[in-house]
């Protein structure tokens, strides 16, 4: 984006002045957005930065569960609050209770 007062022109402008914004669309099955990742031109992106929120958002979808910070593959997982005690034993067996509004359990598979 360019300042307000950037000018009409290019004339004098340097590649500082004229950064570019990288921009990543996961888009679901249902043609919704599901993530948008937004990079400074200074800041190169990594692969597995793209493949950690992927796995996150096909989780999440087939189960009640969401991913915590820093979450990889394997990792626990949170009960959402959607599911009740008596039915998270049904779906994931035994889980942990952290607070009473926050369960885990260990990572379900298909």
């Amino acid at each position: 984006m360019l300042p307000a007062g950037a000018g009409e022109s290019s004339e004098g402008r340097t590649p500082a002045d004229n950064a570019t914004v990288r921009f990543v669309f996961v888009i679901g099955p249902d043609k919704k957005i599901k993530l948008i990742l937004t990079y400074p031109m200074t800041t190169g992106r990594n692969f597995h930065e793209i493949l950690r929120p992927i796995d996150s958002i096909q989780l999440t979808s087939e189960y009640q569960v969401a991913t915590p910070a820093n979450w990889q593959q394997g990792d626990d997982v949170i009960i959402t609050a959607a599911v009740s005690n008596e039915d998270a034993v049904t779906r994931f067996g035994s889980y942990e209770t952290v607070l009473p509004y926050l369960r885990k359990t260990k990572q379900p598979s298909a």
